[in-house]
């Protein structure tokens, strides 16, 4: 009998989009104490997909409003800056919210044609009892996660409750830890599985040294996480933060013109000598 040979998955190219940045300190960046306080900045990204045939977008920022708000330094509008890649927002059927933060659910009005993809955890958490505490509700906008509901009864709001395939070559991967329900992007590329942490890990060294951000719904699902994070990317050079400066460093660039663009799925840039400082 003749065997069938299973099709092969799709090759994403995979694009960090850097739109704002912020200053803080270590002391900022790990629950325990770092006793080696200094200068450690945060930047702000968006992922955009790219197949032959799909243009998916992981997260969609904040305007220029909430960064006054918030007192960060907004560069551009993340979903105009697309444009430098070749998609405009019209072009994006999909959309992953890896959670409802405001630096990651925002700008849902400039996507006219997106179904937005989104933990079914992640909801409940950010319009129910939790958003009672300050503390909890701190990184939500309550205009976003409106948005998120206006889509929900526009039939614009698909659910997952764990684990699930979006398109062939991208899986989703529940975590929480940082919120109940954050998700991770798994990414199938030319040079294996990638995974896009968001914010299982703010920076490299959060998951390097199992060292929790202090934003965090559950320190038990957040150290879990980084397992899951580790046994979905190919290797340790397959792992991307979801806001450390250091990504802009260790990737090339998509272009001279777009510094603050670069391409996850090629090799990291001087990639011996990255590992040997593991």
């Amino acid at each position: 009998m003749e065997q069938i040979e299973p099709l092969a998955l799709p090759q994403y190219e995979i694009f960090a989009v850097r739109y704002a940045n912020m200053a803080r300190r270590r002391s900022d960046n790990f629950i325990q104490r770092d006793l080696h306080d200094g200068p450690m900045p945060l930047d702000f990204f968006v992922w955009l997909l790219k197949s032959r045939d799909n243009a998916v977008l992981i997260d969609t920022g904040f305007n220029h409003a909430m960064a006054e708000q918030r007192g960060r330094d907004w560069l551009r509008c993340p979903i105009d800056a697309l444009r430098a890649l070749g998609v405009n927002a019209d072009d994006i059927e999909h959309v992953v919210l890896t959670h409802l933060h405001y630096d990651h659910a925002g700008n849902l009005d400039k996507l006219p044609r997106a179904q937005f993809h989104l933990q079914e955890a992640e909801l409940g958490y950010a319009a129910g009892p939790c958003m009672l505490h300050d503390m909890l509700r701190h990184a939500y906008a309550v205009e976003d996660v409106v948005q998120v509901v206006r889509a929900l009864y526009a039939k614009r709001l698909a659910f997952s409750t764990g684990d699930a395939e979006l398109l062939p070559g991208i899986e989703l991967k529940l975590i929480g830890g940082h919120t109940k329900g954050l998700q991770a992007v798994r990414v199938h590329t030319q040079r294996g599985w990638v995974m896009l942490a968001s914010d299982a890990s703010h920076y490299y060294e959060n998951l390097e040294r199992e060292q929790p951000f202090p934003i965090v719904y559950s320190v038990a699902d957040m150290l879990a996480g980084y397992d899951i994070v580790r046994r979905g990317a190919a290797s340790p050079a397959h792992i991307i933060p979801g806001h450390d400066p250091q990504v802009l460093t260790r990737y090339p660039a998509w272009s001279p013109e777009t510094p603050d663009i670069v391409c996850l799925h090629m090799d990291p840039k001087q990639e011996e000598a990255w590992k040997r400082n593991k």
